[in-house]
C-alpha cells in the first residue's frame, strides 16, 4: 500500500519523534508530512526521509517561535493532499490527526494527547496569570475555535490508537471515540546497572510549563542537593534565574551521553502530569527509581510504593504538586533499599520490539478489514 506518515512538527528528538522513528522503520518507503521541519533537529533516520512541509515552515521566526502560529495549524494541516495514498498514519499531539483523506484511504491515528493547549492544560499555557490584557481578549475565542475544530476533525480518523489508558480516556471524553492502547517504544538500556552512584538527581524534559520543572527547581533550592536538568524550551531562562548553584542545566544530549547520566543518577524526578512519559521508562531501564507526580501515564509505567498489590516497587508518587510533597517523596526514597535489577526488568515490557509487533498487527488487521 502506498503510505504516508504525518507528524505535527520536527523540531527536536523527544518522545513523539521516537515513536515516529519506529513507525517509519515499519514503512521504509513512506513519505513524511509535517507542519515544520527544523533541519538537523531530529535523528538521521528521520532526516533522510522525503519530507513535505506546510506553508508555516516558510514563515518568519518559525524555528524557535512556531507555537505562535497555533491558530494557523488547522488550515496548514488540511492543505496536505493524500489523494494518491492508500494508507495514512498520523502521530499527533496537536493537529496531525486533523488531515483530510479521500474515501478510499484508511487513516490510523496514534494519539500522544488530544490538543493539550486547549483542553486539560489550557490554564497551564493560557491562565490569566500568564497573559497580558491584549492576549486575554484574543486567546479565549481562538481556543474555542480550536476545540470545535479538534472535535470535528476527530471524525476524519478511521481508527485511534492511544499511547496510554490515560490518553484513551481523554479521547473518549473529548472525541467520544474508542481507542486501542499501544504503549510507546522505549530504548531499553543494554548497559550493566551501575551500583556506584554520583550523588545527583536527574530531570530529562522539555522545559515547557506543564512539565512543572519549576517545582523541581523550588524543591532542590530548599534541599540543597545536586540536581541535573537536561532539556531545552521556552522556560529555560526563567528556570535558570530561579535555580541555586546546586542545580545544573544541560541542553539536549545524544543518546550515548544521556545514557551515562541516567546510569549515574540517584533517581529520576518527574514532577509533571504526562500522557505516557517515555523518560520514566528509560530511567527504570537503567535500574533507577522514579519520583513522580501521581497522575497520568506515570501510574501505568511506575510501580509506586502505595501499590500494596505488588511485592516490589520501582518508584514513589507524590500526591500534590507542591514543594513539600516532592521533598517528602525524595527524603522517603533515600530510606529505601531499591532493587535496581527488578526496576530494570520492569521496563522491558515497554520495549521497542513489543511496540513494533503490536503496531504492525493493528495496522495489518485494520487495513485488511478496510479492503474486505
Amino acid at each position: 500500500m502506498k503510505t504516508a506518515v504525518v507528524h505535527d512538527w520536527l523540531t527536536g528528538m523527544r518522545g513523539g519523534e521516537k515513536v515516529l522513528s519506529v513507525i517509519l522503520e515499519l514503512f521504509p518507503d513512506a513519505d513524511l508530512f509535517t507542519l515544520i521541519h527544523n533541519l538537523g533537529s531530529v535523528s538521521e533516520s528521520i532526516e533522510k526521509r522525503k519530507i513535505f512541509t506546510s506553508f508555516i515552515d516558510r514563515l518568519p521566526l518559525k524555528r524557535n517561535h512556531y507555537r505562535n502560529y497555533l491558530p494557523l495549524f488547522p488550515t496548514a494541516i488540511e492543505l496536505f493532499n493524500f489523494k494518491n495514498y492508500e494508507l495514512v498514519i498520523s502521530t499527533s499531539h496537536c493537529v496531525a490527526k486533523g488531515i483530510r483523506t479521500p474515501p478510499n484511504t484508511i487513516h490510523i491515528s496514534y494519539i500522544h494527547s488530544p490538543m493539550r493547549y486547549v483542553w486539560d492544560m489550557y490554564d497551564d499555557y493560557f491562565g490569566t496569570d500568564k497573559l497580558n490584557i491584549l492576549t486575554r481578549m484574543i486567546i479565549p475565542p481562538i481556543a474555542n475555535y480550536l476545540r470545535i475544530w479538534d472535535v470535528t476533525s476527530s471524525n476524519r480518523v478511521d481508527h485511534f490508537i492511544a499511547n496510554s489508558q490515560h490518553v484513551a480516556r481523554r479521547i473518549l471524553k473529548y472525541y467520544r471515540r474508542e481507542a486501542t492502547v499501544i504503549y510507546p517504544p522505549v530504548e531499553i538500556s543494554p548497559i550493566t546497572i551501575r551500583q556506584q552512584l554520583e550523588d545527583y538527581y536527574l530531570v530529562v524534559s522539555a522545559l515547557v510549563p506543564y512539565k512543572r520543572i519549576d517545582l523541581a527547581v523550588s524543591a532542590f533550592n530548599q534541599l540543597d542537593k545536586q540536581l541535573l536538568i537536561i532539556g531545552d524550551g521556552p522556560e529555560k531562562s526563567t528556570l535558570q534565574k530561579q535555580a541555586n548553584k546546586n542545580i545544573t542545566f544541560l541542553d539536549w544530549l545524544p543518546a550515548d551521553q544521556l545514557s551515562g547520566h541516567y546510569a549515574g543518577c540517584t533517581a529520576l524526578i518527574f514532577p509533571g502530569e504526562e500522557d505516557f512519559g517515555i523518560v520514566p521508562v528509560e530511567a527504570q531501564s537503567f535500574g533507577k527509581p522514579v519520583i513522580a507526580y501521581g497522575r497520568g501515564g506515570a501510574l501505568e509505567t511506575v510501580i509506586g510504593l502505595d501499590d500494596n498489590s505488588k511485592s516490589q516497587h520501582t518508584g514513589i508518587f507524590f500526591d500534590t504538586q507542591t514543594e513539600q510533597d516532592l521533598i517528602r517523596a525524595i527524603e522517603k526514597s533515600e530510606q529505601i533499599k531499591w532493587d535496581h535489577h527488578f526496576i530494570s526488568e520492569h521496563a522491558q515490557k515497554f520495549s521497542k520490539d513489543n511496540f513494533k509487533k503490536q503496531i504492525a498487527k493493528f495496522i495489518q488487521d485494520k487495513t485488511t478489514e478496510f479492503q474486505a
